[in-house]
């Protein structure tokens, strides 16, 4: 049994749909009592979680086992948005479209349309460049507003944090180490600022308690009355978030 739970299992396999091969990565899981396969949002690459006892020709099996679900899913997925010209992306909860500043040089800003009001995000230089262009708005609008609510809890609690760092991960919206390291999603930026408000409760949160006990979520909920909303939102449209901004 324990020759299953070290063998080293490839990254990805590989099944059958037909008209072309789809891979699938594989990630084992020591807690995992099963094998699971999820499609995460804005990720075209399918996962199957491998128990710890799991090896690679079950994985196979199961994975042969799902490619009608497979076909079903990934033909219905939502399309996704790129940062492009006339696109619509959300910006704090409210939807800007991408235009042209018509400056080749600049810096990134949101503005109104004059005739109609309809809110634009204005980009400089090339519309090549929109994508990184967007993020790097994103990502800098996320950071000072997760700095400022971060500094403003920590203070409240009377603790300390180590950093902030952004990343674009697909299955948590926030980290807090040890250490107090805190990571953040900048696509937070993009929902309500009360979502991104609460997560930023909700790490802070863990340096006091590094845990989901009782007292935990009563300090989050003392630095974050909406909690329980903010969860529910995450729920249920945290997942279109990813759309936004996949080449």
């Amino acid at each position: 049994m324990g020759f299953f739970a070290t063998k080293v299992l490839p990254e990805f396999i590989e099944v059958d749909l037909g008209h072309k091969p789809l891979q699938i990565r594989l990630k084992r899981n020591s807690r995992a009592k099963r094998y699971i396969l999820r499609i995460p949002p804005g990720d075209p690459t399918p996962v199957i979680t491998v128990p710890a006892r799991g090896n690679l020709k079950t994985a196979q099996d199961f994975a042969n086992r799902q490619v009608e679900w497979l076909k079903q899913r990934l033909g219905s997925r939502p399309n996704t948005i790129k940062f492009e010209e006339g696109a619509r992306i959300p910006i704090k909860g409210v939807l800007h479209t991408l235009r042209s500043s018509g400056k080749l040089r600049g810096l990134a800003k949101v503005d109104l349309e004059e005739e109609t009001d309809e809110p634009l995000l204005l980009l400089p230089g090339e519309t090549q460049s929109f994508h990184r262009k967007t993020k790097d708005f994103l990502r800098k609008s996320a950071k000072e507003a997760l700095e400022a609510h971060v500094q403003h809890f920590t203070k409240k609690l009377g603790r300390n944090y180590h950093s902030i760092t952004l990343r674009d991960t697909k299955s948590r919206w926030g980290s807090c180490s040890y250490d107090g390291k805190l990571s953040f999603s900048w696509r937070l930026v993009m929902a309500p600022p009360d979502i991104l408000e609460y997560v930023a409760a909700h790490e802070v949160a863990h340096l006091v308690k590094l845990d989901h006990s009782p007292e935990f979520w009563r300090v989050c909920e003392q630095l974050a009355p909406h909690t329980k909303q903010a969860q529910r939102w995450l729920k249920e449209h945290g997942s279109q978030l990813h759309l936004y901004g996949q080449e």
